[in-house]
């Protein structure tokens, strides 16, 4: 059912998080400024920059002074995508907020079917890809088996080929925010506070400039993600860890046995059977330790309790 408070009249904050992307700024002010004007909403666009060291900032101050719906917030150190664009939220006016990436990759023409979606009464609009322009075959083959697995073990369902691109109610983001937690896993908190859902599919596009700040299959930020999927929304690697014990005892029982019987036996291969045991239970030793650990690692930065970011200057906010 439509909710009547949700017009064209509702202030509508799209918030990019991004680090060294002058190639691409002003063609993104540009086509996303065109798409939100077209959907006939008032709009603020805050970009939060992760300490760029190139001329980002100096193409969003120009366009800025121009115009006070651009605004700008600078972190004073990097703190990471999810948390700057966690600090866009909150300063955010809209009655909706939109998150997204600044690549281009997310066409901004799809920005009126998320509105559309959310005057229709949906808390949160999420998009998923028909298609991925631009990524090799194994990066694609890689993430729909991360979601897989995440899925598998997680409390909650994420949507496959699911991205960053999403529309969320105010109460939705102020849900989000209420949330201590460090090194946040947006994709996955978005659909864990729950609300009424609505999905958009589109085809993303090849990067419009620029070279792309996402590294790697296999190096750090990729499997930190896949880390944070699995160790926000699962106790399934402790479960492990006791399946593990249970397997182990399984394999000293059994070993003991044959290797009594081949002791009986004369065959004279006890030793190496306990060699082969005592190494299988260090094994399962380091696994089940290096598994507690992740979990460990989450709770110390959680206890810690440092803020998610530190905001240097803001540009055109209160």
């Amino acid at each position: 059912m439509a909710d009547k408070t949700r017009g064209k009249d509702q202030l509508i904050s799209v918030v990019f998080s991004f680090r060294n992307e002058e190639a691409v700024l002003d063609e993104l002010i540009d086509c996303v400024s065109a798409a939100i004007d077209g959907a006939g909403h008032p709009y603020e666009i805050i970009f939060v920059n992760d300490a760029s060291d190139d001329g980002s900032l100096d193409i969003l101050g120009r366009r800025a002074k121009a115009d006070a719906r651009i605004k700008i917030i600078t972190m004073s150190n990097r703190f990471g995508v999810s948390e700057c664009a966690l600090a866009g939220m909150e300063r955010a006016k809209g009655a909706a907020v939109v998150y997204m990436d600044t690549d281009l990759q997310d066409p901004p023409e799809v920005l009126p079917e998320l509105f559309e979606k959310w005057r229709g009464g949906a808390d949160l609009v999420y998009t998923r890809r028909l298609s991925r322009s631009g990524e090799s075959p194994f990066r694609m083959w890689a993430t729909k088996y991360a979601y897989a697995i995440i899925n598998a073990v997680s409390e909650i369902e994420l949507p496959v080929e699911a991205g960053d691109l999403r529309l969320l109610d105010r109460k939705v983001v102020e849900a989000l925010l209420a949330l201590p937690e460090s090194n946040p896993y947006l994709r996955g908190l978005t659909m864990w506070v729950g609300f009424e859902r609505a999905e958009v599919w589109y085809h993303r596009q090849a990067r419009a400039g620029g070279e792309t700040h996402f590294p790697g299959v296999f190096s750090k930020g990729p499997v930190n993600a896949f880390v944070a999927g699995i160790t926000s929304f699962s106790m399934w690697p402790l479960y492990a860890v006791l399946l593990a014990g249970l397997a182990g005892l399984g394999v000293g029982a059994g070993g003991l046995m044959l290797s009594g019987l081949a002791a009986l036996a004369g065959f004279g291969c006890a030793t190496a059977g306990w060699v082969f045991f005592l190494l299988l239970l260090w094994g399962g030793l380091m696994t089940g330790v290096g598994i507690v650990a992740m979990y460990m690692s989450r709770m110390y930065r959680d206890i810690r309790g440092r803020p998610r970011h530190i905001v240097k200057d803001t540009v055109n906010l209160d």
